[in-house]
């Protein structure tokens, strides 16, 4: 199963609908759009900050889903700067560096 954490910035056309309707709750599109991809969403929330939003999304999705997700939220115009992180595991990302670091030469050695 993977599990991404969405980040992103609202742009001036998505807080000129903040203003026009300020009770709307953007989590249910959020939600849909992650169901859409086969994902769940986990959490989301609005943020101060660099960013302005933040989502916890999981499933057996390929990254691929995540990021139509990305094209389809900031090509809307609402939405600009959306990063995704993909949740790692270190302890195998290590196992396998410790195996290409012995037969790696930095330059000059």
């Amino acid at each position: 199963m993977s599990r991404y954490v969405v980040m992103g910035k609202y742009t001036p056309k998505a807080f000129q609908g903040f203003i026009q309707n300020p009770n709307q709750d953007r989590s249910t599109a959020v939600k849909a759009l992650s169901e859409a991809t086969g994902g769940k969403l986990e959490s989301f929330a609005i943020t101060r900050g660099k960013y302005d939003f933040y989502a916890v999304v999981s499933g057996d999705m390929p990254f691929e889903n995540v990021a139509a997700v990305k094209l389809a939220v900031e090509a809307s115009g609402a939405v600009s700067d959306m990063t995704i992180l993909e949740e790692m595991d270190m302890n195998k990302a290590a196992e396998v560096a410790a195996k290409a670091a012995g037969g790696y030469k930095a330059p000059g050695q």
